[in-house]
């Protein structure tokens, strides 16, 4: 179990997967800064006049503000995100693979049983010939 576990950690997946997060975290940041000083005004603007925005507050308390702005911007923030790590990483990625695949040629296939058993019956009846 620990030799399996190991052998994970040298693969380099988890290296990469690492990565992957510290990158994934610092684009959310630059995201995240984008969306809060440039789409929320304009999302705002869209809800009105009122402090609220595209916001209602149900009762008196804060605690009551059903802020659908907010909504529409962590629905924007999650589009871009998607969208900038689908065609920055992912695209090129599988293009690199799709290219990498057409470099391959097949080897050659490996004999089936039959020829094998074909092979061994012919040097078989050779060597008898040569003994007999």
């Amino acid at each position: 179990m620990i030799k399996g576990f190991k052998d994970f950690l040298m693969r380099g997946n988890v290296i990469d997967l690492a990565v992957a997060v510290v990158i994934g975290a610092a684009f959310g940041a630059i995201v995240t800064a984008f969306t809060n000083n440039m789409i929320n005004p304009i999302v705002a603007l869209l809800g009105g006049n009122n402090v609220n925005g595209l916001a209602v507050q149900l009762g008196e308390s804060d605690k009551t503000i059903m802020d659908f702005g907010a909504i529409i911007t962590a629905v924007i923030n999650f589009v871009i995100v998607a969208a900038v790590v689908y065609f920055i990483f992912v695209l090129p990625m599988n293009k690199i693979k799709e290219r990498r695949e057409k470099g391959k040629e097949p080897g050659p296939s490996e004999p089936t049983d039959v020829e094998l058993l074909k092979e061994i019956r012919d040097l078989l009846a050779a060597q008898q010939r040569r003994d007999g």
